[in-house]
């Protein structure tokens, strides 16, 4: 039921939706962009959103972060030659067991972070609710492969993404700040941009249960 519920979902989806601030600028264009044209307000955030490196991961190591309670750390298998380590905290939210071996979307050109003595390298997705008292991982659909990068829309659009930015300019240029607001999950719990869904080549993005979440 849910997988013809997302179905529906991509065959009816539309784009209308519009920047708060500009009432004539559409959210999302269809061009590539470069981090030169970047101006405050005046880029649609969907081509902002093209700039982002959203990969499809899996977690091959979980374990407790020595020095900090709230913090997991994980070897990510996003498609480089090596796993990514990446520091998340989800410990509140999430058993150990369920994140070893799980299937992931990472934000991978974020600038490196150092996390209590451990340098953290991306950001695994989640679905929060309004209150941050239930968080889920986002998850891809069967079949994606790690290292596959994610867009935003149609099947088709993929062919139309930008190259991604530098994590200096996604930290300089607030990129990712920008991108955020309109990121969460709808009804059937598919991951989307506004009205545009997450996908892989396997499908669309999503969470277990949360509906009307925020992602970040």
């Amino acid at each position: 039921m849910m997988a013809a519920a997302r179905m529906a979902f991509a065959s009816s989806c539309r784009v209308h939706l519009l920047l708060p601030s500009s009432p004539s600028t559409p959210i999302f264009a269809r061009t590539r962009v470069g981090c030169r044209g970047i101006a405050k307000g005046e880029v649609p955030v969907g081509e902002l959103a093209g700039l982002l490196d959203i990969r499809v991961g899996r977690v091959v190591k979980a374990w407790l972060h020595p020095e900090a309670d709230t913090l997991y750390v994980e070897e990510v298998d996003v498609g480089e030659e090596q796993p990514r380590t990446i520091c998340s905290g989800l410990v509140k939210y999430l058993p150990l067991d369920q994140l070893q071996d799980s299937n992931v979307i990472v934000l991978a050109n974020l600038k490196p972070r150092n996390m209590r003595g451990i340098k953290s390298n991306g950001m695994l997705m989640c679905a929060s609710d309004a209150s941050h008292e239930n968080v889920e991982l986002l998850t891809p659909p069967e079949g994606s492969v790690p290292g596959e990068r994610v867009w935003f829309g149609s099947e088709d659009e993929k062919s139309i993404q930008s190259e991604p930015a530098t994590g200096n300019q996604v930290q300089k240029k607030k990129i990712w700040e920008s991108v955020q607001p309109h990121l969460k999950t709808t009804d059937n719990c598919v991951a989307v941009l506004g009205e545009q869904p997450m996908r892989t080549s396997a499908g669309m993005v999503f969470c277990k249960s949360l509906q009307g979440a925020s992602v970040s």
